[in-house]
């Protein structure tokens, strides 16, 4: 190496290390303080300018590295992370008198004693455990059971307010904390383990659904639900495109010993540089903690972020030591939920909104109404059997509520206001989207539209046609599906067989390469068996086990298409409603002309050799759990592999259960299984197992 090259790298790592402070800083001054000392573009500019270092220097990227906002390579799946101090519930309380009640408990158990509270924003969003090692995250974890959650630890790094590495205690100083923790700098206690709640602001939703509107998708329902469903995600790069936040509001390991109060514990927070929620207030009795509900029943609806009530702690730490937790929750802390506010108005109309499994939801179009701080104009209906049942008819007043703060409800008709000869509503007939024939559950409420093509559903059959379970098309995800049906490529998944490399080439971020990837990937598939092509084509009721019992039994698709209730029951783990759902699928004529398309696109329609459904295979009338992380294949691999076999996989252990095979980091299945005396294999045992009962075929 000579010594000028020597002095560039050293001039680089120089540049990372003041670029990586830099950036934190500005994330700090625009999440925690909403004070943005540049502007986006300028921001990006330092962020691009990172990136390119680390790209020529990987050895400079580091976990705490801010280009690792952005999101790393996709999981396989979640690991279980176990909870060291367990994460418990809060108890409920939902007015004035209930609150009264929770303070006399208080003040019986401590002798008397008037407790000091903290009053905190209930933030409606999803709960995690956050630990730090060397002032550095280490671990973030879900709630899960309270026991144990899922480790999102690559989730939780592109939560740009969330720090990756602590600042150190009252290093800030002009800071106000100073008072409680001195005008000199302490390192973050190590190791430090601290609680919060991750939630989605509003405008960041309304951000999202306008892209997705734009793109012809269902806008997602509401900030709660789409927090969870993006901490569940397995690539953080998709993690990383919805903006995330978190609020820190407790610290369960790594007290300092002269901290004595939860107040002074959010202060701490703050000062090592958590996003701390700025409103929660000190209370000395129970009199000042109903003023401050009070007041935030209303103000709480021009906040930027959902919140369903208060928190209620007892402030000091030793008070809470006294007061103890039952198995579920704490005594010292109770939640306050703001009751749901409900308004009357107009029902205008009643539509029909298409889901993804082709249920048919009624949905009221109601006159515009102020409800819980905005204006509300569409409720759902559930089901036509629960419109039949209240009686809703167009023209009514009708009382709506939020449920739950966030999902308007029509609650009930005002009968005595209801316009003269409103007629009844009944359920519809044909599916609104395509214009087939509405089918209803034969074991429920719901009717739905069976057309494998209809345009209401066409995303996410897609996916699941070309997922890894079922065709197995490499390459072929959400965002790129996305494209192509806001582009009109592919309505259905016989169109997947005429796309070409050139076509999809015109598409966002879609290199020559991976065009060409893709179509091979595509191409394929079309080798698949027949058992993956019924799974992918997304029959109800029919799972894998179902798919490949069915492949064996008839051997072909015509086979299949043809048979009669009476042949379907005659199958494994076939009933009357499975039956019935198959029936109905191959009855539908567009799901027919599906088949045929995919029929002239080249896919096989005869099952391969499979031991199945031949009560002589070496694993029949076995029943596996597959659990943890495995070395040899995926999971999904290892249940096909079973099925071939003739065994059947479950996804929770049971005392039906016989077996259950355990990759790394197994957590409550294993230990599930250990408390009912199921045997537990390895993969090395469970190749041992096969081995024994096939003779030394290996398949």
């Amino acid at each position: 190496m000579t010594k000028e090259t020597k002095r560039d790298q050293n001039d680089l790592r120089g540049r990372h290390k003041r670029l990586c402070e830099e950036i934190e800083e500005h994330n700090r001054r625009y999440y925690l303080e909403a004070a943005p000392a540049i502007s986006d573009g300028e921001y990006d500019a330092l962020m691009r300018e990172l990136i390119e270092i680390e790209t020529a220097c990987p050895e400079l990227v580091s976990p705490e590295s801010p280009s690792q906002r952005v999101g790393g390579a996709p999981s396989e799946g979640f690991a279980t992370a176990r909870h060291q101090i367990p994460m418990l519930s809060i108890d409920n309380t939902y007015n004035e008198a209930e609150l009264r009640n929770f303070d006399a408990r208080v003040r019986r158990a401590l002798a008397g004693k008037q407790p000091r509270y903290v009053v905190e924003l209930k933030i409606d969003g999803v709960s995690v455990s956050l630990r730090y090692e060397e002032g550095r995250l280490v671990r973030a974890a879900t709630r899960g059971d309270g026991q144990q959650g899922d480790d999102i630890t690559a989730n939780a790094r592109t939560i740009r307010s969330l720090p990756l590495r602590l600042r150190n205690i009252a290093s800030d100083k002009n800071a106000a904390d100073n008072e409680l923790f001195g005008n000199h700098e302490d390192a973050p206690p190590n190791p430090l383990e601290v609680r919060g709640e991750v939630f989605m602001k509003v405008s960041e939703l309304e951000r999202i659904n306008r892209d997705r509107e734009a793109q012809g998708l269902e806008p997602y329902r509401n900030p709660r639900n789409t927090t969870a469903g993006t901490l569940k995600l397995l690539d953080p790069k998709q993690v990383a495109k919805r903006r995330l936040d978190v609020f820190l509001y407790d610290m369960v390991e790594g007290v300092p010993a002269h901290v004595s109060t939860h107040y002074e514990i959010l202060a701490l927070l703050r000062s090592m540089g958590f996003p701390v929620n700025p409103h929660h207030a000190r209370c000395d009795s129970i009199e000042d903690v109903l003023a401050v509900c009070g007041q935030w029943r209303q103000k709480r609806h021009a906040l930027d972020y959902e919140t369903d009530g208060m928190v209620i702690k007892v402030d000091a730490l030793e008070q809470r030591r006294e007061l103890g937790a039952t198995s579920k929750a704490p005594r010292w802390v109770i939640a306050y939920k703001f009751p749901a506010e409900t308004a009357r108005t107009r029902l205008r109309d009643i539509t029909v909104q298409v889901g993804k499994s082709g249920a048919l939801t009624p949905v009221a179009e109601l006159e515009p109404v102020k409800l819980a701080g905005t204006i509300v104009k569409r409720a759902t209906l559930h089901n036509f059997e629960e419109v039949m049942r209240k009686d809703f008819r167009v023209g009514d007043l009708v009382e709506v509520q939020k449920a739950g703060e966030i999902i308007p409800n029509v609650i009930r008709v005002i009968p005595e206001a209801r316009p003269d000869a409103a007629p009844p509503t009944m359920p519809p007939a044909k599916c609104p989207a395509c214009g087939s024939e509405a089918h209803r559950d034969p074991e429920g409420v719901f009717y739905r539209c069976l057309n494998a093509a209809c345009p209401a559903q066409v995303k996410e059959r897609l996916e699941h046609f070309a997922s890894r379970a079922a065709m197995n098309i490499e390459g072929l995800g959400p965002a790129l599906i996305e494209q192509m049906v806001g582009r009109n490529l592919a309505k259905d998944p016989a169109d997947l067989y005429a796309l070409d490399a050139a076509t999809l080439g015109g598409l966002e971020r879609m290199a020559e390469k991976s065009a060409r990837n893709i179509i091979e990937a595509i191409d394929k598939s079309r080798q698949q068996p027949l058992h993956r092509l019924l799974l992918g084509l997304g029959i109800r009721h029919v799972g894998a086990r179902t798919a490949a019992l069915l492949a064996a039994k008839f051997g072909t698709m015509d086979a299949l298409m043809r048979a009669t209730i009476e042949e379907l029951t005659d199958v494994e783990d076939v009933g009357d409603v499975v039956a019935a759902g198959i029936r109905d699928f191959f009855d539908v004529a567009e799901n027919r002309a599906l088949v045929e398309r995919l029929r002239s696109a080249g896919l096989d329609f005869k099952a391969e050799n499979t031991l199945a459904a031949k009560e002589d295979a070496p694993l029949h009338g076995l029943t596996f759990v597959v659990t943890g992380a495995l070395e040899s294949c995926t999971r999904d691999e290892m249940h096909e592999r079973i099925q071939r076999l003739g065994g059947r996989f479950a996804t929770s252990v049971s005392k039906k259960t016989d077996y259950v095979i355990a990759g790394a980091n197994a957590g409550s299945k294993r230990d599930k299984a250990e408390s009912l005396g199921v045997k537990i294999l390895t993969e090395k045992e469970f190749q041992t197992l096969v081995d024994s009962l096939t003779g030394n075929n290996h398949e």
